[in-house]
């Protein structure tokens, strides 16, 4: 017997036990509401979705071809409507998640206004776009179920058994919009404790999976930008360490942690490591640092000196007080605090590079698996890379390479639309196209994402629409490119009301009134228009 029998089971004993009191208590109308209700607190959703990433890496690790992938959400209904149309064209939500995006939260959700990626907003913003996200995800469970009992009832009152015998199955087997959320808790905003209180408030709101990286919290840049600066290992394994007792303090023992290093492009340290011994994570932290050897007489006022093997080594000391690393050491420094990370608490992990490439990640990525063969990475496929520009590129090199004639291109203009039909431009977009499957399977991604992307859709969007709206087609530039293609591609959101839930309202004021229920979804409801 399915939950939502059981249920009507059991409210219809506890009715009989309440008597008369009680009889205006519908055992099914009880049951549908529960139905509606499957997930009452954010720890229950943090357990159910790190238990599927838990098993989504299992077979991620038996068959690479099983990737997950995610798109970055700025606000609930964003979320909301990604995992509808995942529903609706996919028929499953399987190995799709939603990603937030630290980037977003600052530029679109801070009391300030639109603030760079730089930890300057809200903290407690990052745990409330998580509450908020699964809102709506609640909701649109609410809603489609609140479909599937009104069909239900339709049925019933048509006589046709058939029909809802099926429509009961798809209501006993109901996979909800509920999945997991890789949430980005930036450089953890503060010192171990900081980001301990903060990741429990994410955990709380549904968080299963909470991705840290490693740069200095009151120094931190956008990955993608300038001027990065990274901590000692031990100072970023304190923070894993802190997320993790977050997570177990909670109960979600198999909650999950995301390591990123930016050291790829980050060439600065605020700190010298502490160092107990040659060889230890202190001693090769500081071994990347830009030195010169000096000797007594040559050390100045305030000068920081390094001993090793015998010889004073003297940092290169910016006027910004930072130290910086020599240059070329990015990948060496970036596998060293992949293998650490991933030795200490960490499941899975983020290597911010400056271009999409496989071959590039595949190189640091064997290196890693070589001391962890289970090494999974976290990848963001960012819109701050120029796609085009990059994969034109790739391809042209790799015709030179081959010995093909490429004297009709340039390679440095190739983004130009005159290249669009060609067959390098062809072959760039297939790249691009297999760029997902290509990476998980010769590069250990176990998850792509795109961190920005409903921020630069609501922009596109609203610019072709402002500019016929506000021009000379009116009312036809609203009409035509918004609404018409609502109705023709089945957006569930031409029926607004329907999507902010006055169906589920009327429903349950009969629940409450029966037929005295004043309901909003009578003959006069201009929804009507669009059923």
């Amino acid at each position: 017997m399915s939950a939502y029998q059981n249920d009507i089971k059991a409210i219809a004993a506890l009715k009989e036990q309440y008597g008369n009191s009680w009889s205006a208590i519908n055992p099914e109308s009880v049951a549908r509401m529960r139905a509606q209700n499957r997930f009452k607190t954010g720890l229950e959703i943090a357990q159910y979705t790190a238990d599927i990433m838990r098993k989504d890496m299992v077979e991620y690790d038996a068959d690479s071809s099983v990737y997950t992938q995610s798109l970055g959400c700025w606000h609930g209904f964003i979320g909301q409507q990604k995992m509808i149309s995942i529903k609706k064209h996919l028929k499953t939500t399987n190995k799709k998640y939603l990603y937030l995006s630290g980037w977003m939260v600052a530029a679109l959700r801070s009391d300030f206004g639109p603030l760079p990626d730089q930890s300057m907003h809200e903290k407690t913003a990052v745990s409330d776009l998580i509450e908020e996200l699964y809102t709506f995800l609640r909701q649109a469970d609410s809603r489609e179920l609140d479909l599937l009992f009104t069909a239900l009832d339709e049925a019933r009152e048509a006589g046709d058994k058939a029909k809802a015998a099926d429509i009961q199955n798809q209501i006993d087997n109901y996979e909800t919009h509920i999945v997991p959320i890789i949430a980005d808790i930036d450089a953890g905003f503060g010192n171990p404790e900081a980001t301990y209180l903060l990741a429990k408030k994410m955990i709380e709101a549904g968080a299963c999976c909470i991705q840290i990286e490693n740069q200095v919290s009151d120094e931190k840049q956008c990955g993608h930008q300038d001027g990065k600066v990274t901590v000692p290992h031990a100072d970023f394994l304190a923070k894993i360490a802190a997320v993790r007792y977050a997570f177990l303090e909670l109960g979600i023992d198999n909650g999950v942690i995301v390591a990123r290093t930016d050291s790829l492009g980050a060439g600065l340290t605020k700190q010298i490591a502490v160092t107990n011994e040659p060889g230890d994570l202190g001693d090769l932290y500081n071994s990347f640092l830009d030195c010169e050897e000096v000797t007594p007489a040559e050390l100045g006022n305030g000068d920081v000196i390094l001993n090793r093997d015998g010889k004073l080594l003297r940092p290169k000391r910016l006027p910004s007080n930072l130290f910086q690393f020599r240059a070329g050491t990015g990948e060496d420094r970036c596998v060293l605090d992949c293998i650490t990370s991933l030795q200490n608490g960490a499941d899975l992990l983020w290597i911010e590079t400056e271009k999409p490439h496989v071959g590039q990640i595949k190189a640091m990525v064997d290196r890693i698996r070589d001391v962890i063969p289970n090494a999974k990475l976290v990848y963001n496929n960012s819109p701050s890379f120029n796609w085009t520009l990059n994969f034109r590129q790739q391809v042209y090199d790799a015709f030179v390479a081959e010995g093909k004639d490429v004297t009709a291109y340039d390679r440095a203009k190739l983004m130009s639309v005159e290249y669009d039909n060609t067959e390098l431009a062809v072959e760039a977009d297939r790249r691009i196209q297999t760029f997902q499957r290509d990476g998980a399977a010769q590069a250990g991604i176990f998850h792509h994402l795109i961190t920005l992307p409903t921020y630069h859709t609501a922009a596109l969007s609203t610019d072709n629409l402002a500019k016929g709206y506000f021009a000379d087609e009116g009312m036809l530039a609203y009409v035509k490119g918004v609404q018409r293609e609502e109705i023709r591609q089945g957006i569930a959101c031409v029926r607004h009301q329907n999507m902010a839930g006055s169906d589920i309202g009327d429903n349950h004021k009969e629940y409450f009134a029966g037929e005295a229920a004043l309901k909003a979804s009578g003959k006069d409801n201009t929804m009507n228009q669009f059923h």
